[in-house]
């Protein structure tokens, strides 16, 4: 993706863009021109997301075709949209494909309709570049083949050093940033990587063969694209080789593409976390948000009845004993915490691949001397706070156990969820939201009262002798 050599540092404010939107309306379009080419694509499109999209267009017809394309590669997904809907077919495959990179082209491409998608493709003239975009249109989202881009660098084992030069140089016409020299076999398949500065300090009639790198880590192209990010986090990579299952390269993956990768999941795991079931932005409609709501709200709801069933269960022993209902808030409230904090690590664990079928039985009792602990200190705290500020013992005791049986089976729940969704292929961090707590409230309100029904069964006497 190019990028301007004279980027100046930008703010967006009020006040510029109250002057700029009087510039627009006043028509001084020149002046903006020259105003804009000195910003970055990115301070662009803050922008374009910030004004009405008739204004948008109005900068955006003024903008030097090659950062134009920037700009739209960098624009929210929702006005990027909207403005690839005031362009042509022939607009976008002229102004916009041909300045970009494959795998930005592809991922603009792919928002737009598949009868348009084939107008543009037809209206391309490279016939090798809309070959390469209708290859990438073909893999399925999320794979490391709908994330790569197709241009890179690679050289042929049995070439010499001259004629690798050559080449190279051939090549990088098309390449905006080298990261690394590829080595391929006549059959295009890989087989390790060159370091220029080897290339630099050998012999122009060498062959490349006796100076590369073999053994290279790469990815292929069906990978799903978090598998791709858990791999160059690993290794430290800045870019990766994509291979078919022949092994021969395809494409390549680059940092900037995975930290996108990464964002989004985290957004994506965060709103789960948080009890909304898809992905959504804060400019999204009414509509849109609270459908995206509304079916965690549906569950809590449905757990909130099921608890207060289960306290009308018991309502027969808080007549009898109504000082138990003041710390129902706090035995649900502490089992839905401990629920959350311990399918948080787990969730942690299963992203970052530290956790694996053969450390289940391992965590399971890791997370049971924790609990336990934890358990136990709650515990002690709030048998000492009742035995001062209570005068009952059988209430003391109720709470107390109760916390401790609460904490311990909610760290098991809570450890337990993520890796069953995560068996049957379903994303574990929806263990982290109101599923976790809201059955953990009701399994702490089951375990309170049961526990409250056999402590207050037990003769004062002997309750007595144990303080």
């Amino acid at each position: 993706m190019a990028q301007n050599p004279s980027v100046m540092q930008f703010e967006l404010t009020k006040d510029f863009l109250s002057d700029l939107r009087q510039s627009i309306k006043d028509g001084q379009m020149d002046q903006l021109s020259m105003q804009f080419s000195e910003l970055h694509p990115a301070d662009i499109a803050e922008i374009f997301d910030s004004i009405p999209i008739q204004e948008a267009k109005r900068l955006y017809d003024v903008l030097e075709s090659e950062h134009a394309s920037d700009v739209l590669v960098h624009l929210e997904e929702d006005v990027r949209e909207k403005l690839l809907t005031t362009l042509t077919s022939k607009e976008i495959a002229e102004t916009i494909i041909d300045n970009l990179e494959s795998d930005d082209a592809a991922d603009l491409l792919s928002e737009l309709t598949e009868e348009q998608q084939e107008e543009v493709i037809r209206l391309i003239k490279d016939s090798e570049q809309a070959s390469d975009l209708v290859d990438l249109l073909g893999y399925e989202e999320g794979t490391a083949g709908a994330l790569m881009a197709k241009e890179l660098i690679a050289v042929n084992a049995s070439w010499t050093v001259m004629k690798c030069v050559r080449e190279m140089r051939r090549q990088a016409e098309e390449v905006e940033q080298v990261y690394t020299v590829y080595v391929v076999d006549d059959n295009e398949k890989l087989l390790g990587r060159l370091s220029v500065k080897e290339l630099l300090l050998t012999p122009v009639d060498t062959e490349i063969s006796n100076i590369y790198k073999p053994g290279i880590k790469s990815v292929t192209a069906e990978m799903d694209e978090e598998e791709v990010a858990s791999v160059m986090e690993k290794y430290d990579l800045v870019v990766v080789p994509v291979v078919d299952e022949t092994n021969r390269l395809v494409g390549r993956i680059t940092i900037d593409d995975i930290l996108d990768v990464i964002k989004e999941e985290a957004e994506k795991d965060y709103q789960l976390a948080s009890g909304i079931a898809q992905n959504v932005e804060s400019s999204d409609t009414v509509w849109l948000l609270s459908r995206a709501r509304l079916p965690w709200l549906l569950i809590g709801l449905v757990g909130g009845i099921l608890g207060a069933w289960v306290i009308g269960l018991y309502e027969g022993d808080l007549k009898i004993y109504p000082e138990m209902a003041f710390f129902i808030p706090l035995i649900a409230a502490m089992g839905g915490n401990v629920g959350v904090q311990a399918s948080a690590i787990i969730v942690q664990g299963l992203a970052n691949k530290t956790i694996d079928l053969d450390s289940i039985p391992k965590k399971l009792l890791k997370e049971l001397g924790v609990a336990l602990i934890n358990g136990l200190v709650c515990s002690i705290i709030i048998l000492s706070y009742n035995l001062f500020a209570s005068d009952s013992q059988n209430l003391s005791l109720t709470v107390s156990i109760a916390l401790l049986a609460v904490i311990i089976v909610a760290g098991l729940f809570g450890t337990f969820i993520p890796l069953v969704l995560n068996r049957y292929k379903i994303d574990p961090a929806l263990a982290t939201g109101p599923f976790i707590t809201t059955v953990n409230d009701i399994l702490g309100l089951f375990i309170y009262f049961a526990i409250g029904r056999i402590m207050y069964d037990l003769p004062e006497d002997l309750l007595s002798g144990l303080f």
